[in-house]
C-alpha cells in the first residue's frame, strides 16, 4: 500500500483522474467496461447491498435526500451517494448524513492506486466505486445512488436497485445526451431494469412514450408521480420545485412500503420535515444570510432557472434584486438569458474551472436582453460587490451553475 495523507489522496484523485467537472465531455466515458472491472477488484460491492437508482434532468439530487431523509426517520442505515458536491468531496458520499471518513478514502485511494492508475478510471467511475466500497463494509440497509449524467452508460448503472427513479427530461448536456427529448429520455430510461418497479416524476407526451416502451420491454411496472392528486406535505425544502420531487419521492417510498420496507405516516411527516437536517443538503434555495435576504439556487438549465427566477421576483416583489450570475460554457445562453428579470443589477462572473464561460463575453451577450450590470473575474469579487451594493431591504441572489453557488457557499 502506498502511504499517502487525506490531502495527497483527495489531491491524487482531482489530478491524476479525467474529471467531467473541470474537463467535461473529454472526461465523460460512454462505456460501463471501466466500473465493472474496478468493481470487480473491490469484490463487487455493489451486488452486497440494496439500493435505489435515482436518475433524471432536475431534481435527482433534491428527490435522492428526500428518500434517504424518509428511510433515515424509519430507522434505516442509509447511504447516499450524489454527485458533484459543493464544497468537500466527502459530501458525496454519505451514511446518515454523515460524511465519508478521511482515513477511508485515504485507505482506499493508498490501497487501489497502483490498480487505477493501470486502467486509467476516470474521476467519476473511482467515486462511484469507492462510495458502493464503503456502504458495503459499513452494511447500510440500503443506499440511494443519484446518477452521475444520463443513465444508460453512467458508472452507477451496474446496479440491481429495488426501484429506478427518473425525475424528468429537460435538455442539458446535449452536447453527450442528444438534443432532443427524446434522445435524452431514452438515456435516462437506461437505469429502468427487469422486473423492477420504475417511477416517473414528470413527462411530456414524447417522453412518457420512451419510458412506458422501455419498461413494457422490461417487464417493469411503471408509476407516474405526476398523476398523484396535490400532496399536502409539509417540507423543509422551500424551492417551489419542490413540489414536483415531493411527489415524486412520496411515489418512491409508496413503492418501496408495497415492497416490504417498514414506513409509517410519521416517518415520512419526520423524513419530509427534516432533509436538510437528515442529509445535509447544501444549495437548493438556501438562505445564506439575512438583511439583506441573501439566497443561492444551483439551478442551471432552462427549466430549472424558469422556475426559481419565477419564484425570486415574488419573493423580491418590489425590492430591488442584485444578482451574481455566471454559467459553464456548454449552456444555451439564448434559452438562458431572457429568463432573467430585467429589473435587477447583475455581477456577471465565472466559477474557477476550466468549463466557465467567461465573465465579460457574458455581460455583452446579457445586454442584448436588457439585463444591466457590470462583469467580475471572481465569484468572491462579484459577491462582495453585491454585498456592498445591497441594502438590508434587498435581495441577494447567487446562481446560474452549480459551481458558482459552491464557491459562494465557499466564502
Amino acid at each position: 500500500m502506498m502511504k499517502m495523507t487525506y490531502k495527497q489522496s483527495l489531491q491524487w484523485l482531482f489530478d491524476q483522474l479525467p474529471f467531467f467537472q473541470n474537463k467535461g465531455k473529454s472526461a465523460y466515458k460512454k462505456d460501463l467496461t471501466n466500473i465493472k472491472i474496478l468493481c470487480e477488484h473491490l469484490d463487487h460491492p455493489q451486488k452486497k447491498i440494496k439500493t435505489i437508482h435515482v436518475g433524471g434532468t432536475n431534481g435527482k439530487g433534491s428527490t435522492s435526500h428526500i428518500i434517504a431523509s424518509v428511510l433515515q426517520s424509519a430507522g434505516y442505515k442509509v447511504g447516499l451517494y450524489t454527485s458533484p458536491h459543493l464544497i468537500d468531496f466527502r459530501e458525496r458520499i454519505r451514511i446518515n448524513g454523515n460524511v465519508v471518513p478521511e482515513n477511508y478514502i485515504q485507505e482506499f485511494v493508498g490501497k487501489h492506486r497502483e490498480f487505477i492508475e493501470a486502467h486509467s478510471f476516470s474521476f467519476f467511475e473511482v467515486s462511484v466505486a469507492m462510495a458502493f466500497d464503503y456502504f458495503s463494509k459499513q452494511e447500510v440497509a440500503i443506499a440511494v445512488i443519484e446518477v452521475g449524467l444520463g443513465g444508460k452508460l453512467d458508472s452507477t448503472n451496474i446496479i440491481e436497485p429495488e426501484i429506478s427513479v427518473i425525475t424528468n427530461i429537460g435538455l442539458d448536456h446535449i452536447h453527450i445526451l442528444g438534443d432532443t427529448h427524446t434522445e435524452i429520455a431514452e438515456q435516462k430510461a437506461g437505469i429502468i431494469k427487469p422486473n423492477t418497479p420504475c417511477i416517473i416524476g414528470q413527462t411530456r407526451p414524447d417522453t412518457k412514450e420512451v419510458f412506458i416502451t422501455t419498461a413494457q420491454k422490461n417487464n417493469a411496472p411503471i408509476f407516474f408521480a405526476e398523476d398523484l392528486p396535490e400532496l399536502k406535505v409539509a417540507c423543509d425544502l422551500k424551492g417551489n420545485y419542490q413540489q414536483y420531487n415531493i411527489k415524486t419521492a412520496y411515489q418512491s417510498i409508496f413503492q418501496l412500503r408495497l415492497l416490504g420496507w417498514e414506513i409509517t405516516s410519521k416517518h415520512l411527516e419526520n423524513g419530509m420535515k427534516n432533509v436538510v437536517k437528515n442529509t445535509g443538503l447544501l444549495g437548493r434555495w438556501q438562505i445564506l444570510s439575512k438583511n439583506p435576504l441573501t439566497l443561492c439556487d444551483t439551478a442551471h438549465n432552462a427549466e430549472g432557472l424558469q422556475i426559481v427566477m419565477n419564484q425570486l421576483q415574488e419573493l423580491a416583489n418590489d425590492k430591488q434584486l442584485h444578482i451574481v450570475f455566471g454559467v459553464v460554457k456548454d449552456k444555451n445562453l439564448e434559452e438562458i438569458l431572457p429568463l432573467l428579470p430585467k429589473k435587477a443589477d447583475y455581477y456577471f462572473t465565472k466559477p474557477t474551472n476550466f468549463r466557465a464561460f467567461p465573465e465579460e463575453e457574458l455581460l455583452e451577450k446579457a445586454k442584448t436582453y436588457n439585463l444591466k450590470g457590470n462583469s467580475y473575474p471572481t465569484v468572491g469579487d462579484a459577491f462582495k460587490e453585491a454585498q456592498k451594493n445591497a441594502n438590508k431591504n434587498e435581495v441577494i441572489f447567487v446562481g446560474g451553475s452549480t459551481f458558482v453557488v459552491a464557491e459562494a457557499l465557499a466564502l
